[in-house]
Formats: C-alpha cells, structure tokens, sequence
C-alpha cells in the first residue's frame, strides 16, 4: 500500500531534504510540500493524503491551528481522516502537547532517521500514535496532569471523538464502532488512540472510569446499538 504524504515546514532546505528521504521509499508518495500551516491546510483539503508531515513553529497559521484545522475538517468527512505527524525538536516539548491535544497522531525528532520516519509513516496510518521515545514518557505525564485538572473532557475532544468515547464507554468495540460510524477499523483505533492520549488514560479501562467519573457519561445513558445510524 502506497502512503501519501504532505511536508510542511517554512525552511526549503529541511523540506527538500524530508522530501528527498521520503521519496528513496517506493511505498511512500510525497504528494505536495507547504512552506506555511496556511497552505498546508489548502493542500490536505485538496489533496486528502494519508499524512501531513507538520512543523510546529511557522509563520502565519502556525503548525498546532493547521493541525487542528486539518484534522477537524477531515474527520468531519466520515471516513477521510487525515493524520498529522509534528516535526519538531525536543525543545518544543509544550507546543508538542499543544498539537496533541490538536489533534495530531504523534511527533517525530528532526533528527530522526529515514527508518524511523518510515515506521513512523506505517504506524499513524494504521491508527497508532507515534511518540519519540525519548521523550514520551514526559509527555504522556503532561498530558495525564492537564487532562487530570480538566473535569470538562468533551473540551479535550472533537465531536466525532466525543462520539467514539461514549460508545466505549458503554463497553462497544473497535469493530462494533466501525459498524455503527460506518468507518475503517483503522480510523476508530486512531480515534481511540487520540482519546486515550488527550484524557491521558493509559488503556481503554481508565478512560472509561474517567468518562463516569468525569459526568461525561452517566450509568443511565442509553447504550448505543451497533448497525444503526447515527
């Protein structure tokens, strides 16, 4: 399966050089590049790739209103998400949790090697969330603390996320999500990775907990069925 790809970074040279990697892989396409969140967004829109390779600090929209941007409007088409992987340095560890929180599926060093950046590529396509390890430890914690202080968790989320959250609450699965949304298996697990990194819940149990504790849901909630409408 071929893997479609956007770079956005405002530096050419660190763009041709992202590019350049990218295209020595014969699975992945580099469909366009951006020099600004501003185009990025026009060229996810008209381009719908697999993935848009973000950098955070730019001028104009930078890389965290893109991400949001990018990700709110795909998701709203059914089963077209667009997955936005962060390009930063270490030293953006707090943007790094703002694009999170965004709406992006991970973040990768740029100094990560072309096989990391390969792997990184395959893993959010199929609905993972890729996290540098160097780094993740300390901001799976920021996360946890800022969802931990927030006893408001559907201002975490989007409202498709929202959507899938109450179905796991009540005890649905990947594939019974699927089938009720009308969406790839691949899409829900990249919408319950999402969840459980913004609410900072370490699997789908405590994210549950968190739901009733939070009021988010109520034990006299109806139970969403699957194979119907929304």
């Amino acid at each position: 399966m071929t893997i479609t790809v956007i770079v956005v970074d405002d530096q050419p040279m660190v763009r041709a050089g992202i590019t350049m990697l990218l295209r020595a892989d014969p699975e992945i396409e580099v469909l366009g590049e951006a020099a600004n969140g501003k185009e990025g967004i026009r060229l996810a829109r008209e381009l719908t790739p697999d993935v848009v390779l973000m950098d955070v600090r730019m001028p104009g929209i930078d890389g965290i209103e893109a991400t949001r941007t990018i990700v709110e409007a795909s998701g709203a088409l059914s089963d077209n998400l667009v997955k936005v992987l962060i390009m930063t340095t270490f030293d953006d560890e707090e943007i790094v949790v703002q694009a999170l929180q965004a709406g992006a599926s991970g973040y990768l060093l740029k100094h990560a090697s072309p096989t990391e950046i390969s792997d990184a590529l395959r893993r959010v396509v199929a609905g993972d969330t890729w996290l540098d390890a160097t780094a993740a430890t300390r901001l799976v914690e920021q996360i946890r603390m800022r969802s931990a202080d927030s006893t408001d968790v559907s201002a975490l989320l989007t409202q498709r996320e929202q959507e899938v959250f109450k179905m796991v609450a009540a005890g649905m699965s990947n594939h019974e999500i699927r089938d009720q949304l009308f969406l790839s298996e691949a899409t829900v697990k990249t919408h319950v990775a999402r969840i459980l990194l913004k609410t900072g819940s370490r699997d789908r149990a405590a994210a549950v907990a968190l739901a009733y504790r939070s009021g988010f849901v109520h034990p006299q909630d109806p139970t969403p069925q699957p194979d119907q409408t929304s």
